[in-house]
Formats: C-alpha cells, structure tokens, sequence
C-alpha cells in the first residue's frame, strides 16, 4: 500500500545488526571436535571441519529449492549418524550443536554503534527482526547481549516460522505479529533476494545496505552503511 506513513522497521540480522564470518570460516572448533572424538568420531581436526561443511552445504541447498527452513538439530543428527554409522542419542547430538553454537558465536561482532542507532530509532519508528536462523535462541540471545531486546516489538525467524527468507510467509507472518499494512514497514537487510526483492514481493518497502553500486537496486533503495538509515527513512515520509 503505497502511501502510508512509514511505522515500522523490519531488520534483517546477520550481516545487517551484527557482522558475522558465514559458515564459521576462520573460527576455532577445537571444542566441538573433542566432543566429536569422545563420541566415536575418528576424524582429523580438518575432516570435521569438512565434514561439517559438507551436511551443512547439502541442508542448504535443499533449502534453496523450496525455502524451508532446517535446524541445527538436522544438522548434528545428520553429521553424528553419518561418522557414527548409527543413529546418535539425542543428548549426543544437543551437546554437540551447543558446543559448536558456542565456537561459532565468537565470530559474531556486535557492531560499535549499533546501540546509540536503534535507541534513535526507537524513538520514533518500531522495530522488529526478521531473520534467518537454524536455531532458536540465537538471535534473541544476541539482541539481549547488546541490550537491545526490549527495543523490538516482534523477534521472527525462519527457525520458528518454518519459511526462510526469500519466503512470502515469513514476511507475512512478521507484519501479522505486528499488526500492519506492508505500506507502514520498511525492510533492510544486506542480501539482495531475501532483504530486497522478497519484501518488495510482499509489498514492503526495502533498503538494501550495498556499499558498492550493484544492478538492479536504484539509488534511493541502496544504503552504503547502515549508520545510513535515519537520514534516508526521513525521506520516505
């Protein structure tokens, strides 16, 4: 609905809120493969690491195919059963993707600034996330840990809701949590299908943070950092 005032701001989060190294690259897993050996596993630190790539590549591009979403359980069952041969105790697997949740969050960067940003914002729009996820707790528990959390109207993710972003229904399911019309939200993200082309799909509005100039979004819609985005949302009212 084109022409209603501007309320809402749907954040996408990783990549947009936090950065973040995708698929753990350059983390320290040593813990999650200790867990591994004492469980049965032979494998080298580097076979883990492959081998934990590798179920997470084919989960993912299952996904590609129809956008449901998976979770980290799938994963750790997946992995567990494949080095074990057998079917892992479900206390097995609960530690391991615990242990490895723990080694990834530490590539996790809270941006500086980010705080003073969406107190500024609160002020005047309301906030949700709209996020991607594998596990439930990961984004309400780094919005807690910025001290942020209360700031947010609605936490959405694809863990929950069961779509994954580019999904219409994890949109729609956000903007029914909230209450409103597509025409009141605006969305901003960093990935072009999931924060730019399927929230406009769904009829929001979309901020793309894209420091270099890149095909298909205009001027007006790319954001060069998402310090940015106050000055450009006044122009949108």
């Amino acid at each position: 609905m084109p022409g209603l005032r501007v309320t809402h701001v749907l954040f996408d989060f990783f990549g947009t809120l936090v950065d973040h190294s995708p698929g753990g690259a350059g983390h320290d897993f040593a813990r999650s493969h200790d867990l591994m050996r004492t469980l049965g596993a032979a494998l080298t630190y580097d076979e883990f690491l492959v081998a934990w790539s590798k179920t997470s590549e084919q989960f993912a591009q299952l996904s590609d195919i129809d956008n449901r979403e998976y979770s980290m359980t799938d994963i750790g069952t997946a992995i567990l059963h494949d080095v074990l041969g057998r079917p892992p105790a479900p206390a097995d697997v609960d530690q391991l993707v615990q242990t490895y949740l723990s080694e990834w969050n530490n590539g996790v960067r809270h941006l500086p600034g980010i705080y003073d940003l969406l107190t500024t914002l609160a002020t005047e729009y309301r906030l949700a996330v709209v996020s991607n996820t594998q596990e439930a707790d990961l984004v309400p528990g780094h919005l807690e840990a910025m001290g942020v959390r209360q700031l947010f109207d609605a936490v959405v993710t694809s863990f929950e809701v069961g779509w994954r972003k580019p999904h219409p229904t994890i949109y729609t399911t956000a903007l029914n949590e909230l209450g409103i019309a597509p025409g009141a939200a605006v969305f901003v993200g960093d990935t072009y299908e999931a924060d730019y082309l399927g929230p406009l799909r769904a009829g929001i509005r979309s901020l793309l943070i894209a420091p270099h100039s890149q095909a298909g979004i205009p001027h007006e819609a790319r954001l060069s950092s998402i310090f940015e985005l106050p000055a450009r949302l006044a122009t949108l009212n």
